[in-house]
């Protein structure tokens, strides 16, 4: 194994780790506030909204992620009458997926954070004259954040991971390149080298996290 065939195979697994990133940042920037809607949603004094919203939860964390990006590029395609509207770009109907199942995940872990907010800051917020918009920005906010940054953190690390199912749509990303290069080459060295690549990225977002939860600590 030469320098030479490391750089080789590098240059590709590097564009794929771009598709990788992307999804993750399109997915963690849009899936987050979905989230935080659907605790909402189903903390509303709407029965209906309510249903609907813990539904939507039950199903998309009930059911494989995978699944759920085949579903949305191989078979909304296939819906009679309107499928042929539903043909989407396979990282878009990727990104749709992640987005839509994660924002399922999130609003576990937000409603979680709610839940472990003691009942007396709501009266002591009460109490202090401040109204409802104020109790939720300026007292339950920064709390539920605080509770909710290591789950956020860990899911987050789990996002990355998962990106590696856009293999399964046909969606060009670094795993895809290391497995082009194996049967190629007929060595284990992409793999190594992917596995190093997803350790980087992750070993960033964890550190990211770190800082972020010292700066909550000490504001």
């Amino acid at each position: 194994m030469s320098i030479d065939y490391l750089i080789s195979i590098t240059k590709p697994m590097l564009e794929g780790a771009q598709a990788t990133v992307l999804l993750f940042l399109i997915a963690i920037i849009l899936s987050i506030p979905l989230g935080f809607l659907l605790t909402l949603a189903v903390r509303s004094s709407i029965k209906p909204l309510a249903w609907l919203a813990n539904a939507y939860i039950y199903l998309m964390r009930g059911t494989p992620l995978l699944l759920q990006l085949l579903f949305i590029v191989f078979g909304l395609p296939l819906i009679p009458v309107i499928g042929e509207y539903l043909v989407l770009d396979r990282f878009v109907a990727a990104s749709i997926g992640f987005i839509l199942n994660y924002a399922a995940y999130f609003a576990e872990i937000f409603r979680g954070g709610l839940l472990a907010i003691d009942n007396g800051q709501y009266e002591a917020s009460k109490v202090l004259g401040l109204n409802r918009w104020q109790t939720t920005t300026r007292v339950v906010l920064p709390q539920m954040i605080r509770i909710a940054l290591p789950a956020v953190a860990n899911e987050s690390v789990t996002l990355v991971k998962d990106t590696a199912l856009l293999y399964a749509v046909a969606v060009p990303e670094l795993l895809h390149f290391a497995q082009t290069a194996v049967n190629r080459d007929f060595t284990i060295v992409p793999f190594v080298l992917a596995g190093i690549i997803y350790l980087l990225i992750t070993l960033c977002l964890t550190l990211f996290f770190k800082w972020l939860e010292r700066r909550l600590r000490f504001d």
